[in-house]
């Protein structure tokens, strides 16, 4: 955490750029102030990727400042007063204040450009992001309070909390992002209104409430923002499945704290990923959010056995099925929604692999099960282990450390990423002198099964096994 003393110093992180802005429009005649996120994250002594300014210019007003200054504009909003544009490599966006006015009944915000910067500060959601500094003088501009709640860490709003929430319940979801990301506290009365005001979130679209989900999981500290969610209860109408983890604790232990567990995967997976250069690069969504999500079965198959043992008998595919169905009531693509659903289906895949052992053939069907997601399978299974039994956690590490030697090694011997039949379709209806149709569908599944029990075998002993197979079927 940065002193305002120390201003001058975090300055000079700024692109050269700012400034020269600030002053094109000075000499124009027209104020203009670097705002929001980028303000804010100089004192967290963070590079903002964004460069966000506002101005009591009109748009037009803004393109004739910028012309011959700025290399390209584009129209990303004017009717909404906001011109973006490029010099050099740094990108700006620049709006035009904005002073909103409510429809009394509704309290639907009515959206007119203001003159004065602190009547478009006081309309931001949070008092974080409700500071600004004046360009070119730089002089840092916070009516709301704002560095005082960076400083203490603390998500507050620049006007009552009810307010602001009824004029766009997607703040209580930014809320919750905002610890995510950042790693701050909600203000008691912050959390106390999305508690009491959480079904208005109902009021936002799927699609808008995804793109916070998204940015809650892969921020800085997912565990905080989704525990926020579930606090509130605004995950009771955006993400149920996480609420009903909190299984009710039996008297007698018999089951961890799902819920809590479920957590915890969550903040390991995230600790697995690698970096840019490796297999999981973070932020990695689909596994996070597979961490999260993957045991939302056990409510629904949870079940007192007469030994007093709790079990929860598919759980996994049962999950794998709510995943799914949330995902789509989200908007969520099929390719995502399909990744995170499979790697909920396969996690429980691997356990009893110490215990028993596992062929060839098992290991061959896991990597094919898998497919182009193994390595972040074998990341939830690892995170998957939480138990504070030290012997039982050094024994699953253990098996799951042989079960990946086991792969690697049969990666070496054979084409193990990507187990194909040794005779393709092609091949399959000369051998057999058939045309297109179900019975080619059938051999090429005959001998997918056989490579995948027995591992690759020459074309001509393929072609074998493909004519015995065709006559005992005739």
């Amino acid at each position: 955490m940065h002193e305002l003393s120390e201003l001058p110093q975090l300055l000079t992180a700024l692109p050269t750029s700012v400034v020269e802005l600030g002053k094109l429009f000075d000499e124009a005649g027209y104020e203009i102030s670097l705002v929001g996120g980028p303000v804010r994250d100089l004192f967290l002594g963070r590079i903002s990727p964004d460069l966000d300014f506002t101005t009591n210019a009109r748009p037009d007003d803004i393109l004739r400042v910028i012309e011959g200054w700025a290399d390209a504009t584009w129209d990303v909003g004017r009717e909404f007063g906001t011109i973006a544009f490029r010099r050099g490599k740094d990108q700006f966006e620049v709006t035009t204040y904005r002073a909103d006015a409510y429809d009394g009944d509704s309290r639907k915000p009515i959206v007119a450009f203001g003159d004065r910067l602190e009547d478009d500060l006081v309309r931001r959601d949070f008092t974080m992001n409700a500071m600004a500094l004046r360009l070119p003088a730089l002089e840092l501009v916070d009516p709301n309070g704002g560095l005082k709640d960076v400083r203490a860490s603390r998500v507050m709003t620049p006007g009552t909390p009810e307010v602001s929430f009824t004029d766009d319940p997607l703040r209580m979801m930014r809320a919750a992002r905002f610890t995510s990301q950042l790693g701050v506290d909600l203000a008691p009365e912050v959390e106390q209104a999305m508690t009491d005001m959480a079904d208005q979130i109902n009021r936002i679209s799927r699609e808008r409430v995804r793109d916070e989900i998204i940015k809650t999981i892969v921020g800085a500290y997912p565990r905080k923002g989704v525990d926020v969610l579930v606090r509130t209860g605004l995950a009771d109408h955006v993400l149920p499945e996480v609420s009903a983890l909190q299984l009710e604790t039996d008297e007698h232990h018999r089951h961890k704290d799902v819920y809590q567990h479920s957590l915890q995967v969550l903040e390991q997976a995230a600790d697995l990923e690698s970096d840019a250069e490796g297999p999981v690069p973070g932020p990695d969504f689909v596994l996070r959010f597979a961490a999260l999500m993957h045991d939302v079965g056990k409510p629904a198959t949870r079940k007192f056995e007469s030994t007093g043992a709790v079990s929860f008998r598919h759980h996994d595919m049962v999950g794998a099925k709510l995943t799914k169905k949330r995902m789509r009531e989200l908007r969520f693509d099929n390719e995502t929604t399909k990744d995170v659903a499979r790697l909920v289906e396969l996690h429980m895949r691997f356990y009893g692999y110490g215990d028993a052992g596992w062929t060839d053939s098992a290991v061959r069907r896991y990597v094919n099960d898998a497919g182009p997601l193994l390595e972040r399978l074998h990341r939830l299974t690892r995170s998957d282990v939480t138990t504070r039994n030290r012997r039982k956690a050094e024994r699953l590490a253990f098996a799951y450390d042989d079960l990946e030697q086991r792969i690697a090694a049969l990666r070496e011997q054979e084409e193990l990423d990507a187990v194909r039949p040794d005779l393709d379709g092609k091949q399959i209806m000369e051998i057999l002198g058939i045309k297109p149709g179900p019975e080619v569908g059938q051999a090429y599944k005959f001998l997918l099964e056989h490579r995948l029990d027995n591992g690759p075998v020459s074309p001509e002993e393929a072609a074998e096994l493909l004519n015995t197979w065709w006559s005992e079927r005739s």
